[in-house]
């Protein structure tokens, strides 16, 4: 290389300087403006949003914008949320910092562990070879088998949990699509896909996800009615399932794949199955470990003396099994895709900033209050758009727990059933398709390096579309005839 090429300045990526300063700008903006109105519900109680609750605001406008436009690694944005709730005294260091620590975030870094021990000892090739071999060459059929597998896992397991175990079964199948670590839109549907049909599979149980049991204990309390394990399947299954087939559409569509077909895939898959030969001891402990951790969180909901038992420890007593039995090594440990583990830490932090400072809330109220003239389905519609937009910034569960004790408030006095409400909520806030932060399979399909976060992004927005036009579909016209109830009488 000459001296003249060697000494050739870096090219200067002006988009990333942009938005990294349009980040800056909002937060300062927003920070340093005066005092806002007080929000105010229907039954005359404000909120106030506090300085505190401004400042959470402005930080959530920054780390937005990073995330989206990928200006820094998004597990150093991550760091920068719980770096400004210090500097800035929005909450304290140690309340800020202790949420990258939640049992949130350890289950999905017990969740990412059980991939690497899939992969490390050959289960995921296994399973891919198997797959491959039953669902053909065709690589629609492909997008769909791997599609209608996560989505039935989430069913009986935690969608973090599928997501941890699908993603190295789908880096074995890309593996075979012979186009070696280059992005492909094959690639981008695959692994977007598995991601958004995690969230669809989830919704259809409450071993899917925490979001559903959180719903429940709420309506519980405040509408002082309960809905029982099976009735939320019989009306979540049908929005699930459609979705899923859906979303299948959906990537043949925007993401369709090179290769019509993957000519000798089927063959290949067969020889490569029968070349692993017998199970190794190696893969025997690991499946029961997996497949113990996963029972007895099934369980939890069925067995009351489980019920006090977090699912964080049950899933961490398998990642520490995996050491003892020494199926994974220090170098394994050093192998986990830590920019991952932080995303999810600021997610955590930032959601919690929302919640506690009140501004989650007076968002909630602000917005709700422009439908409270609003016939029952436009108001409806409304929500489940509120806690889509939140659940993509925030938890989910945090996005439910700040949007239905208000909406459950105002919903009788526009004649709207809290029951709509409830399922209405809990059918969007399990696809948050928008951001990598909304979900744990978002960000474990991003390792894939197969997409930005921009791209990302850009897919979720008709995705997001098309969810809401299922959910409005099934509000309006299918849940009414299965029998839910839609109207109640205006007191």
């Amino acid at each position: 290389m000459s001296e003249g090429a060697a000494q050739a300045p870096s090219k200067v990526n002006w988009n990333k300087i942009i938005f990294l300063f349009l980040g800056i700008i909002l937060f300062t903006v927003t920070y340093v403006s005066p005092p806002w109105p007080d929000a105010i519900d229907p039954v005359g109680k404000h909120f106030e949003l506090t300085r505190e609750g401004k400042g959470a605001l402005a930080i959530f406008l920054l780390a937005g914008t990073w995330w989206v436009f990928e200006v820094v690694p998004i597990g150093v944005t991550s760091l920068m949320i719980g770096v400004l709730q210090a500097l800035f005294l929005i909450r304290p260091a140690k309340v800020a910092f202790k949420d990258f620590m939640d049992p949130s975030v350890m289950f999905i870094f017990a969740s990412i562990v059980i991939g690497l021990v899939f992969t490390k000892t050959g289960l995921t090739r296994r399973l891919a070879y198997k797959m491959l071999a039953i669902v053909g060459e065709k690589t629609s059929m492909i997008y769909l088998g791997c599609f209608v597998v996560t989505s039935a896992l989430t069913h009986i397991m935690a969608h973090t949990a599928v997501a941890a175990t699908i993603y190295p079964l789908l880096i074995a199948i890309y593996s075979l699509y012979g186009e070696g670590d280059k992005k492909t839109k094959f690639g981008k549907g695959l692994f977007i896909g598995m991601a958004y049909v995690a969230g669809a599979g989830s919704i259809v149980t409450l071993l899917g996800a925490a979001r559903g049991a959180v719903a429940l204990g709420f309506y519980t309390d405040i509408v002082n009615e309960t809905v029982s394990f099976f009735k939320l399947t019989y009306y979540m299954f049908p929005v699930g399932w459609v979705m899923t087939f859906l979303l299948w559409g959906f990537f043949m569509i925007i993401c369709k794949p090179e290769k019509t077909t993957i000519p000798g895939l089927r063959e290949k898959a067969k020889k490569l199955y029968t070349e692993l030969g017998p199970l190794r001891r190696e893969e025997i402990v690991a499946a029961t470990i997996v497949g113990l951790c996963i029972m007895t969180m099934s369980l939890r909901s069925f067995v009351p003396f489980l019920k006090p038992v977090d699912k964080t420890a049950i899933i961490l007593l398998s990642t520490i099994s995996f050491f003892v039995f020494g199926i994974l090594d220090i170098d394994d440990l050093e192998s986990v895709p830590w920019n991952i583990i932080l995303l999810f830490a600021g997610a955590m932090s930032i959601g919690f900033c929302l919640w506690e400072t009140g501004a989650a809330k007076w968002l909630a109220v602000n917005w709700l209050v422009m439908f409270t003239e609003a016939n029952w389905f436009v108001f409806t519609m409304s929500i489940a758009f509120f806690v889509m937009m939140m659940t993509n910034f925030i938890m989910n569960v945090a996005a439910i727990a700040i949007s239905l004790p208000v909406a459950f408030v105002i919903a009788p006095y526009l004649g709207v059933s809290s029951e709509v409400i409830l399922f209405a909520s809990l059918v969007v806030a399990g696809m948050p398709f928008l951001l990598l932060v909304g979900a744990a399979p978002n960000a474990i399909a991003y390792d894939s390096k197969q997409f930005t976060t921009g791209e990302f992004f850009l897919y979720g927005i008709p995705a997001s579309i098309l969810l809401m036009i299922v959910t409005g579909f099934f509000v309006y016209l299918v849940w009414p005839i299965m029998g839910m109830s839609i109207t109640v009488p205006v007191p």
